[in-house]
């Protein structure tokens, strides 16, 4: 299974009046997740601009489970889930460690992506090699 791993230091910017990270905060630690994730499988931001071949996201579900806030690490996992013919299915999960160590889930997330040759906008399908990854 192909998986990288991130950390976002929570900044005043992804927060609310009260601290509280809000829910467009996570939805951009989810996105550069899985721009990282892509990097990973080879698909760098540089040779998408340069191959117009892109990875578009066509769903994104987000479970909130605790509330981060002001200052947290966030933590944010993501994983090649699934691979068919036309579409990814990517997991994440987005963890704190609190003061006495203990890691604590704060949400899950699931983005089906699929690749699109550009200008086109014609789906392709997904590499090869991406099969191994979910095994």
């Amino acid at each position: 299974m192909k998986k990288i791993t991130i950390r976002e230091t929570v900044l005043f910017y992804d927060t609310d009046c009260g601290g509280v990270v809000s829910n467009i905060a996570y939805l951009r630690f989810v996105e550069k997740a899985r721009a990282a994730l892509f990097s990973e499988l080879g698909m760098d931001l540089l040779s998408m601009t340069e191959t117009g071949l892109f990875p578009v996201v066509i769903r994104t579900e987000i479970d909130y489970r605790t509330p981060a806030r002001l200052g947290h690490e966030i933590t944010v996992t993501a994983c090649l889930a699934a691979v068919d013919k036309v579409r990814a299915t990517c997991d994440f999960t987005l963890t704190i460690t609190g003061s006495d160590g203990t890691t604590k889930t704060i949400a899950g997330a699931r983005q089906i992506v699929a690749l699109v040759q550009m200008p086109e906008g014609r789906p392709k399908r997904l590499p090869a090699e991406w099969f191994i990854f979910t095994g």
